[in-house]
Parts: C-alpha cells; structure tokens; sequence
C-alpha cells in the first residue's frame, strides 16, 4: 500500500473536509498570518485548545495537573476561542487535554463548527466505535493517538494497564470508521528504538495510519523522569531516519521541530501558534506553563496583540536559543516571569523553583542543520504550516 491508498480508503466526507478545511483554509490562513506577522500582530496562526485537564492515566512527564476538581473548559469559552480564530482566517484547531474525549461536550464542538479542522490529541482508551462513528458523520476530525512504547514499555510510560493493546484497539477501530488516522510518539530513552525501527513505520503504515507524529520527550509535570530524556546523539538519530524515511517510507512522517533547510526553531518562538490551557489562560506551548493573559468571551485578538508578555517572550527567545528553552536553560523561565509579571499556571506551586533547580538538556537545538531531501516536503514545510502545527 501507499500513502495515497490509507487516504483513499479514508471516508469521502472525512477526505473532503481533509483536503478544504485542513489543507486549503490551512494554506489560505497561513498566508494570513504571514501578512499580520509584517504589522505586528501576535495572533497565531492556529491554536491549540486544551478543553480539561482531567485524564485517565498517569504518564511519565506529562505537564498536566489537576488542582483539586479538574477544570473543564465551557462550551461558550471553546466556541469563543473557535470564532476568533476563524475572524483571523484561522480554521484548524489542535484540540488537547488532558484526555479530552472526557470532556461532555467535544462532540458538540466538532458538530457546531463543521467548517473548521481538529486534531484531537487523544491516548485512544476512551476511542470506543460509537465515538469513531460520530467522528465518521462530521468528517472534520483527525484523531493523533499517543502510542508510547511496546507491551512492557506502554503501561510504564503511561501510568495504566494494557495500554499497548488498547492503542492497538483505538487505532483500527479510528480506520475501521475510516478516519483519517494519525499516530503520534514521544520518544524517549525507552522507546527509542522501536521508534525508530522500519518494523514500527511499517506496521502502522499496514494497520491504515496516514500519518506518522515524532515528538521529542520533554520532562515536565510532577514526576519529570529526567532520565528519559534524549542526549545529543539520539536527537540527531531522530532527525536523520525522518529526513531518509520521508523517501523510504509509504507514510507521511512530520515533525515540527526543523525547516526544510534543517535549521532549528521554536514554534511558540515564531508565533505559529500558542496554547490556551483549561482555565483559559494564554501560554506559550502546553509544556511552558507560564502566562499573563486570560481569554475574554468574545473577544481573544485583544489579549493576544496587548500582550507585552507574549512579545518579549518571543524576542527573547529568538536571541536566546532556537531549541526549547525548557529543556536547554529551565531557570531562565522564573527570571523571566519575574521580569514580566507572569503567572505559574501549572496548579503546582513549586513549578518555578522546579525549574531553577532543573538540569540542562540537549534540545533539537543541539542538532545540525540536516536539509529535507524530499521535495514534496521541503515545499510544503516553506508554504505551510507543515504537520499540522507547532505542539511539538
């Protein structure tokens, strides 16, 4: 099989929404953003939606916490954000958690707003085939389902029981609906090698899987498992099989991390999108719990363009590194609250002073410009907002 048979096996409805939503609003949006970007303006040019905090599992390093009762964003909230978007020319939406399928009224977002696209970010346990259907129906949906490691390495990782098997069941039942179906792995010590094995792209290419998500294991949240984290070498590892995949390979393998002429760079940096967490506060990225701003119903332009925050963030930043400054200098993320009045909204009190204390790692930073030899990708990753975003 190739990629263009696991699309074409996808739904016609989910194709079609696929193909405008994602890929022609995509395109047309991106260029949108790139004319307010010339007069200065800091709305992204997607955003990534976190709808809860609350989930079914515990997984090693994730920045996710609940304070007491979880938070679930509103209906109204979401709809608000979703509508602001779409008056910036804004169509895609990442839609994260926690586990957001846990959230009462996904389904209702998805339902109200068929001209936009969504990735859902989801771990796949609570992807029964009632749900599959309904995204089946609205067509306007990609699930990106977290496979974390083999029979052993999966339930270690993820805080449960069985998981492995589960991912399996959430995966082919998401293409037995015929959706189109991402994957998605952060990869770390523990799964690195399969990761980065032909035998994992190949059985998931056969399994119906469009599309192939590599992060890079970022230790955050409570218990940071610090040692899972990639040295130097291992991130150029990652770098090199994407780069000679993308030829060998019959799947579309994305990464967010490098341009097509290989460089470096950091999305929240750039202004390509920015997170909105489950109380509503504006932060960087999911993992940079840091922020100075709180959506207002009705109206986020204003708490996106007033932000001196969000601006000196990004010029530091752009002087600073172009890897991820919270692996590659944790401390400089409290002096730089400090300096600008930003608030921890990570619901753990000790989140700063953790991060003084935080070891040094290498980042994708640390990796040598490796240019794209795919000309498929190096064209799209100059034209658009390639892999569906800057999570990574």
């Amino acid at each position: 099989m190739s990629i263009y048979t696991n699309f074409i096996n996808a739904d016609k409805k989910c194709r079609r929404k696929f193909l405008v939503n994602m890929g022609w609003k995509g395109y047309l949006g991106f260029r949108k953003f790139r004319h307010r970007v010339k007069k200065g303006s800091l709305f992204p040019a997607f955003q990534f939606i976190s709808v809860t905090n609350d989930c079914n599992l515990r997984c090693q390093g994730c920045w996710v916490t609940a304070s007491g009762k979880p938070d679930y964003m509103t209906l109204e909230k979401i709809n608000s954000v979703i509508e602001a978007g779409k008056k910036q020319g804004s169509y895609f939406n990442g839609i994260l958690g926690g586990e957001p399928l846990m959230h009462p009224d996904l389904m209702e977002i998805f339902r109200t707003h068929q001209d936009c696209y969504f990735q859902l970010f989801t771990n796949g346990t609570m992807l029964t085939r009632q749900t599959a259907s309904e995204l089946r129906s609205m067509g306007n949906v990609t699930p990106l389902i977290s496979f974390e490691g083999d029979e052993t390495v999966a339930d270690i990782r993820r805080g449960g029981h069985n998981i492995y098997n589960r991912t399996i069941e959430a995966i082919t039942t998401a293409i037995s609906e015929k959706l189109i179906t991402g994957v998605a792995i952060s990869v770390c010590k523990s799964n690195i090698e399969m990761a980065l094995s032909d035998e994992f792209v190949n059985k998931l290419h056969d399994l119906g899987v469009l599309y192939l998500w590599y992060y890079i294991y970022r230790p955050a949240g409570s218990k940071p498992n610090y040692e899972l984290a990639l040295d130097q070498d291992e991130i150029f590892r990652i770098r090199k099989f994407l780069v000679e995949g993308r030829n060998r390979f019959p799947m579309v393998l994305i990464d967010s991390y490098w341009s097509a002429e290989g460089r470096p760079f950091c999305p929240a940096a750039d202004g390509l999108s920015h997170h909105i967490n489950a109380a509503g506060y504006i932060e960087p990225c999911p993992v940079l719990q840091i922020a100075a701003e709180k959506i207002e119903l009705g109206n986020l332009k204003s708490p996106y363009d007033d932000s001196e925050f969000l601006r000196d963030f990004r010029k530091q930043i752009h002087s600073k590194t172009n890897g991820c400054v919270l692996m590659e200098d944790p401390a400089w993320v409290k002096e730089f609250c400090r300096k600008n009045n930003a608030m921890n909204t990570s619901n753990r009190p000790e989140y700063l002073d953790a991060l003084e204390m935080a070891p040094r790692l290498p980042s994708h930073g640390s990796c040598p410009p490796i240019p794209e030899r795919s000309f498929i990708y190096r064209f799209a990753k100059r034209t658009a907002f390639f892999g569906m975003g800057a999570y990574g």
